[in-house]
């Protein structure tokens, strides 16, 4: 079985954890937003020049590695590692085009059940990866009682 984990920050742990017990070839796949190194990497020095050794894209990069090389420490096997610069929704989706199983988490909301405990760019890889899903929780599971009520118009009279 071929395993892509998407490495996220704030979330990774996770992802690595439930992985941990498959059998199968694990990819670390990390994306950077194209917006975020955009950030990072404005205009700076002598006249307003940057150029290869630009300060944020160093800094990103280094981030990265420090990122996958926690993550492939924890997973505590060998694993490919994947790195993508550009819309992360876009390019986790890409990335899944040859895996059978994408692991990734919950991002949003996570205090509570509901499809709001899904980001933007979770939601939009849920709806379109092309392979099987393990979608995990980044912390203990939030309990029924935390499920919002049904609508009033759903309501028996």
């Amino acid at each position: 079985m071929r395993i892509l984990v998407w490495v996220a920050e704030g979330t990774w742990a996770a992802c690595v954890d439930a992985v941990r017990p498959l059998p199968g070839d694990v990819t670390l796949l990390h994306v950077v937003d194209v917006a975020t190194a955009a950030a990072l990497s404005g205009p700076v020095g002598l006249l307003g020049r940057s150029g290869p050794t630009d300060q944020g894209e160093y800094l990103l990069a280094r981030a990265e590695t420090e990122l996958l090389d926690a993550a492939a420490a924890r997973l505590g096997r060998d694993a490919a590692r994947e790195v993508r610069r550009g819309r992360p929704e876009r390019e986790v989706v890409a990335a899944c085009a040859n895996v059978d199983l994408l692991v990734l988490a919950r991002d949003g909301d996570r205090s509570r059940l509901g499809p709001r405990s899904l980001g933007h760019h979770t939601r939009f890889v849920v709806d379109h990866a092309p392979c099987q899903i393990f979608l995990v929780w980044p912390e203990s599971t939030p309990g029924l009682g935390t499920l919002l009520p049904p609508p009033h118009h759903d309501q028996i009279r």
